[in-house]
């Protein structure tokens, strides 16, 4: 339902809630925002448009509970600088508020000092002239998850519509190139949390509405439940008697094992995935055809992906969404993609990919693994040799679009020479034993040891890692889950490659698995497999047993036996760790 602005709101929703829902406005009931200047009134089509492609500001002043309570530290303008040069148009701007309120009920004053933060914040984007999009983030599940069997449906209606109140007065005379999102992921299975959800949303429109400047002219991104796409399909409402131009959010983090490491996945790229994949995106785009849609949240990361298989995830996503007239805003987590302390992209050949995909340019890519029962991973995105090993020559295949050729390709010793350190034959490119010893030697030590740069006739180049590689070594291969004590275990490693692990199973010693037992109905690189983040993790000199994989091995009441294996997943490139009970 729709609400009028002012004193006539206060008495219909008070006539048809039959309860006082509406908190109070900042000054008085009516008060309104007055601007000076224009407001370029745009479309929600034209505004997703100018979006594309953006950039998220992650957990950073959505931390909780505050802005670098979440290992990033407050935000500079460079930074956005640094995402502008990389070619993106637009900024989303996660912001937790829960943490930053003065008062309770009736007033939940937002602190001061907060909004002005949220405000200079977005003045640093505008000033770029980058389009910008301000939500409520994780909020969403601290006070106002409508799907808990005791919430206070009327404390959070108050609590939602008093937010995006003050957020609106704050932010109302900004220009056009700002956008809101109401909430963040709201939790909902169901018509009746749809229905709940569909209250804030109208809540939202009311109070930026009622606090007035722009702001009832401004794009609004609306969503359905988790801004999940399937659930967006099913319950999404369509407002009505609405001034703002909207468009409709999603996001997309699918397929979950790939985009997660979970369950030893670390292949994708099939006919069957990119299908799939295909199908989710048009599925959405089909329900809504007339209305904008904006994929505020995807990613694929290099910390938990394997190369190849995120590249061509990368140059597959962007190209299906464009496709389905959809724009995409990658989810970087500060760890993730840029380093905004050193001003260095952490995969700089995949932000490139994206780039040329958005600009419709054609991308040369690396092949890899497809076959999810295959017991061996290949990849052209690094060229492997085992320490020991005769130094031959190695050939990659690589998946060329029609008309694209390798115009060359450079190291750090210059332009190499075709003939003597490479050739090409068909899509197929062979490096030569003579240059590869340049690099791997007898005094090698195991680590990436160069990389050499591959530029194609279109769109991005690729970088091609040169890896010595030999199995890692424990520090110690056997631990105690008494001593631990529910919390996790730190293993320290002696990395002999690539620094990190591609996946680690897990069975006791009878053969049976810690967790996840339907993996034996897949592959066998993902039989036993267990979760990045969920049962393992590592850093810069250890491998790491998170707590609940220890507390898993105390329940089941038996040693058990993580494996941990690393790129290339070939046999042999894997340790053992004991943990007894």
């Amino acid at each position: 339902m729709y609400y009028p602005s002012g004193l006539v709101a206060v008495l219909l929703i008070n006539l048809v809630s039959g309860r006082n829902v509406l908190p109070r406005d900042t000054n008085s009931i009516g008060s309104a925002v007055l601007c000076n200047g224009t407001f370029s009134r745009i479309s929600a089509q034209t505004w997703v448009d100018g979006m594309n492609p953006g950039w998220n500001l992650g957990n950073t002043l959505d931390g909780i509970p505050n802005e670098g309570d979440w290992g990033n530290p407050p935000v500079v303008s460079s930074t956005f600088d640094d995402v502008k040069k990389a070619g993106f148009k637009g900024i989303r701007l996660p912001v937790t508020w829960a943490y930053h309120f003065d008062t309770e009920a009736p007033d939940y004053d937002v602190n001061p000092a907060w909004l002005q933060r949220v405000s200079d914040v977005v003045d640093m984007v505008i000033d770029l002239d980058m389009y910008v999009l301000v939500n409520v983030h994780h909020d969403s599940w601290v006070w106002a998850d409508v799907t808990q069997i005791n919430a206070n449906y009327t404390q959070i209606e108050e609590k939602f519509y008093r937010l995006w109140y003050q957020i609106g007065t704050k932010l109302a005379c900004k220009s056009s190139l700002l956008a809101y999102e109401p909430i963040n992921e709201p939790p909902g299975t169901t018509a009746a949390h749809a229905a709940e959800l569909k209250k804030l949303e109208d809540l939202f429109l009311k109070a930026i509405t009622d606090a007035g400047g722009f702001n009832p002219e401004r794009v609004v991104t609306l969503n359905g439940p988790q801004e999940n796409s399937d659930l967006t399909s099913l319950y999404f409402v369509r407002p009505t008697n609405i001034t703002n131009p909207w468009a409709i959010q999603y996001h997309y983090y699918s397929p979950y094992p790939f985009i997660f490491s979970a369950w030893g996945s670390t292949i994708w790229g099939s006919d069957a995935e990119k299908a799939a994949l295909e199908a989710d995106i048009a599925n959405i785009r089909n329900n809504f055809t007339d209305v904008p849609l904006i994929i505020g949240e995807w990613a694929a990361s290099p910390v938990a992906t394997e190369t190849a298989a995120r590249w061509k995830y990368f140059d597959f996503f962007v190209r299906i969404a464009a496709k389905y007239n959809t724009t995409t805003v990658l989810w970087d987590n500060g760890a993730d993609f840029l380093d905004r302390g050193s001003h260095v992209w952490r995969d700089q050949t995949a932000i490139d990919i994206y780039m040329s995909a958005v600009d419709g340019q054609a991308n040369a890519l690396p092949d890899s693994t497809t076959d999810t029962n295959a017991v061996t991973q290949f990849t052209s995105a690094d060229l492997f040799v085992r320490v020991g090993q005769n130094v031959t020559s190695q050939t990659l295949p690589y998946i060329l679009p029609s008309d694209t050729s390798l115009n060359s390709i450079s190291g750090p010793d210059g332009t190499l020479e075709m003939g003597s350190d490479y050739s090409i034959t068909d899509d197929q490119i062979t490096f030569s034993a003579t240059f590869l010893r340049n690099y791997f030697t007898n005094s090698t030590k195991p680590a990436s040891v160069a990389n050499l740069t591959l530029d194609f006739s279109t769109g991005a180049n690729l970088s091609l890692n040169l890896v010595l590689w030999d199995t890692p070594i424990l520090g110690i291969t056997s631990s105690s889950a008494a001593t631990a004590n529910g919390s996790s275990i730190s293993i320290p490693i002696q990395w002999k490659g690539i620094n990190k692990p591609a996946t680690v199973k897990a069975v006791t010693t009878s053969g049976k698995y810690l967790v996840d037992d339907f993996t034996s109905y897949y592959g066998p690189l993902q039989n036993a497999r267990t979760t990045y983040n969920s049962q393992w993790n590592w850093d810069t000199h250890n491998l790491i047993i998170t707590a609940a994989a220890v507390s898993a091995v105390q329940a089941l009441g038996e040693d058990v036996i993580f494996t941990f294996e690393f790129y290339p997943r070939v046999p042999g490139n894997a340790v053992n760790h004991t943990l007894t009970i």
